[in-house]
């Protein structure tokens, strides 16, 4: 630009003021449709957050209709008297078929008497003398010692007394 055209600068000033404030309008538009689009795309995804809880719901009251608490109830009474029923079977196969084994109680107090009775009868008896054999001792002189020192010898004689006292 020329030096003095004041003018020509005035209206290009003016044309940037005017770029720069549209720039700002667009960017305010972009910044609002950008918000427009994140909450449509909310709205859509709540309405179908919406329609899959209502979906959940009506699946759980057509399966409370099907079943519901008395049948539930009944339904495991039933299960209780089958698991007695099959308890008292199992306890009907597991009793024993030798009738000597069915009283265990008494068989045991027969036998603690028995052997109670046998025992006081091993005490009763007069005690039996029996021979015991012991070892043959040997002499009293001790083997004398190959290459020993007259001290030894004469601690060795010493011993040898105190046996012979014994």
């Amino acid at each position: 630009m020329a030096k003095k055209d004041k003018k020509g600068a005035l209206f290009a000033l003016k044309r940037k003021k005017l770029y720069e404030a549209e720039i700002d309008k667009i960017a305010n538009i972009k910044m609002t449709l950008e918000t427009q689009v994140m909450n449509l795309e909310s709205a859509a995804q709540n309405a179908e957050t919406f329609k899959a809880m209502n979906a959940g719901k009506n699946a759980m009251t057509n399966i409370r209709t099907d079943t519901n608490i008395e049948r539930v109830d009944d339904l495991m009474d039933e299960i209780k008297e089958e698991m007695e029923m099959a308890d008292e079977i199992s306890n009907a196969l597991a009793q024993p078929v030798d009738p000597l084994l069915t009283d265990e109680d008494d068989l045991l107090a027969e036998l603690e008497q028995l052997e109670a009775d046998d025992v006081e009868e091993q005490l009763l008896q007069p005690a039996k003398k029996t021979e015991m054999e012991f070892p043959e001792v040997g002499s009293n002189e001790l083997p004398a010692i190959p290459n020993a020192t007259k001290e030894e010898e004469a601690e060795l004689k010493q011993l040898e007394a105190e046996l012979a006292g014994l």
